[in-house]
């Protein structure tokens, strides 16, 4: 099938493109991009709308195998369509972990039969996720890992991480890493803090994640080897990351929409939907990430979307588990925070969600050049609409977003040249 999308801004920050263009799609691939194209295609009339490469979400959570209650290959993917997500990265807290060849030879197989978007594995770095053994970098990824992660989990012992980062430079494997001192995060369940003290909740310090994040940057550096900080959350780590940067260590880092648009204040009402690691944190913390999302200390928006079943988040918010699903809400969210507000502009905020996170992962993804795959999002970016639970195509609905009128929507989705639906819903 030809596409011939017509009269959108293209926004092509890889490229240097931000102009009034055509894309003409054909044969899974950008044919051309010009002004004024004809051809003997389906046409799509993009005016007012941006036409940019499909985002990439560097961390997202799938569930399967294990948790299928919570989500799967299907309904994630399906639930990446609506956020405009081409390609994402599943994170390798299943149950069994992706700790090993046979399981990721596993996952790749209902990859291939069930997904809707591209789907790109993460091993884990230790075996079982249990920080005591690293895994084997080299045959996950011969099987095709793109990166190794403990998500969730931190490898607290010194001398396994120094080995995983001498292993994952030789193997070129990239680390991505959950920075969370367990002796100081404690039990804690929300932002340490005022706030915490006033609801009688357990509190989660700063210096549980930017301790964690100084110790592994100076492992990286003492092995020459790149890191990549997930989840980022305080002013403390975005300080450690900007100097680590600064003196020419080989870092990079994310955060997540909800840091930026939520604080702890959020989590007066009790709403387990609030409750993430590391959690909301204060507002001038969301104010820092802004700006080193600007000055580039912050290289990727990611999603680290989080399902869980209904049952499992409606207990007492001390109980329930941490995390919420964001693939749906991350444009929205970003609009809203930073272009609205010239946090970002339009080819900056595209650059965080599509081509750093393509470059980092090592990925031909993140750009419309001719010859290129056609993984393709058109953005009405002044589309309004209200986020209900029945709209949601995760197979879970745990978000603190629902009802909220959101900005900024995904019109259509190219993935391999094929205009992607979510008609399995």
């Amino acid at each position: 099938m030809k596409y011939l999308i017509k009269n959108g801004r293209v926004v092509d920050p890889a490229n240097k493109i931000d102009d009034i263009l055509d894309l003409l799609i054909s044969g899974g691939k950008i044919e051309k991009i010009g002004k004024n194209l004809s051809d003997k295609a389906e046409s799509i009339d993009a005016k007012g709308m941006i036409v940019a490469p499909g985002f990439v979400d560097m961390h997202t959570h799938l569930r399967e195998p294990g948790r299928e209650d919570e989500e799967t290959v299907l309904t994630g993917t399906l639930a990446a369509i609506k956020g405009g997500f081409t390609s994402i990265a599943c994170m390798p807290n299943t149950e069994p972990p992706l700790d090993n060849p046979a399981i990721i030879k596993s996952l790749k197989d209902t990859i291939k039969k069930d997904a809707r978007v591209n789907v790109l594995i993460i091993g884990a770095i230790t075996e079982g996720r249990a920080g005591k053994r690293a895994t084997d970098f080299h045959k996950m990824k011969k099987e095709g890992a793109v990166a190794v992660s403990d998500d969730g989990a931190s490898v607290d012992d010194e001398t396994v991480m120094s080995g995983a980062l001498e292993q994952s430079k030789e193997e070129g494997l990239l680390i991505i890493d959950h920075c969370e001192d367990r002796k100081l995060s404690k039990d804690g369940v929300m932002n340490h803090g005022f706030t915490a003290t006033k609801l009688g909740l357990k509190g989660i310090s700063s210096e549980s994640e930017y301790e964690r994040v100084k110790r592994d940057i100076e492992l990286a550096k003492s092995a020459s080897a790149r890191i990549h900080i997930a989840h980022v959350s305080t002013k403390g780590s975005v300080d450690v990351i900007r100097r680590a940067k600064a003196e020419g260590v080989k870092v990079t880092a994310e955060t997540a929409p909800h840091y930026l648009a939520l604080t702890e204040e959020c989590c007066a009402t009790y709403d387990s939907n609030t409750k993430m690691n590391p959690p909301l944190r204060s507002k001038e913390d969301a104010e820092e990430l802004k700006r080193a999302l600007k000055d580039g200390t912050i290289d990727v928006i990611a999603t680290d979307h989080a399902p869980h079943t209904d049952s499992e988040k409606d207990v007492e918010f001390a109980f329930a588990p941490f995390g919420i699903i964001g693939l749906e809400t991350a444009l929205s969210l970003c609009v809203m925070e930073l272009v609205e507000k010239k946090v970002l502009s339009w080819p900056e905020l595209i650059t965080k969600m599509s081509v750093n996170p393509s470059k980092i992962l090592g990925i031909d993804k993140g750009s419309l050049k001719s010859g290129a795959i056609a993984d393709v999002v058109i953005i009405d970016p002044d589309g309004e609409y209200t986020y209900t639970k029945d709209s949601i195509a995760s197979r879970s609905k745990n978000s603190p977003f629902i009802n909220w009128i959101l900005k900024g929507r995904v019109s259509k989705v190219f993935v391999g040249g094929k205009l992607a639906t979510t008609d399995n819903l």
